[in-house]
């Protein structure tokens, strides 16, 4: 591991795992960058969803932000964001009422350690897909499918491999690589369109 992140390590962040979550030094500093600057719609989409009493959208935000923490090396904060999902599916609103703001708290102080790299200019790994770029490529995607366009539709869902999902997205995404090489466009489309939010 380069020293670029050593302050990262000696606060507690697996590095290591960031890496080989993300694939390297570059896409592990884009990937930090993304988590530094969805941190204000992800807290505000969590407190919105305790208060409006929506446990099943809040159990998904949650395990969302389970990830993206994982992904970082944020084990600690993961391990937290995940005991309020386990709580959401059991329905215990005592325990989320008791711990959401305090692991809101440890999501803030994870933010402003991030913050110089949050803010330095945008890191774009080699090859990495833009968002906007993504979100144009899945659009193009669904309409290739629709068309029951198996040349084109494998010709984009190798094009936005090129954006760093996270883990789990990337396996549906292969998933729905393979559903186009079956000819199974309807299957395809359906999980493009459940990678397709998380594109930021």
């Amino acid at each position: 591991m380069s020293d670029r992140f050593q302050w990262l390590s000696e606060r507690g962040i697996s590095v290591e795992d960031g890496f080989g979550y993300t694939g390297g030094e570059e896409k592990y500093a884009s990937a930090l960058q993304r988590y530094f600057r969805g941190y204000e719609t992800n807290r505000k989409a969590v407190e919105e969803l305790l208060a409006a009493g929506d446990i099943d959208g809040y159990a998904i935000k949650v395990h969302a932000l389970k990830s993206n923490s994982r992904m970082i090396g944020a084990n600690s904060l993961a391990d937290a964001f995940e005991a309020l999902e386990l709580a959401a599916k059991r329905g215990d609103k005592g325990c989320i009422d008791a711990s959401t703001s305090q692991t809101l708290e440890q999501y803030a102080e994870l933010i402003e350690l991030l913050r110089p790299i949050g803010e330095a200019e945008t890191v774009r790994a080699p090859g990495e897909m833009s968002s906007a770029e993504a979100r144009e490529t899945a659009e193009l995607l669904l309409a290739a499918l629709d068309d029951f366009d198996d040349e084109r539709s494998a010709e984009l869902a190798a094009k936005l491999a090129g954006y760093p999902f996270r883990p789990t997205q990337k396996d549906k995404l292969r998933e729905a690589a393979r559903y186009i090489g079956d000819f199974m466009y309807d299957e395809a489309a359906e999980l493009i369109r459940e990678i397709a939010p998380a594109i930021e």
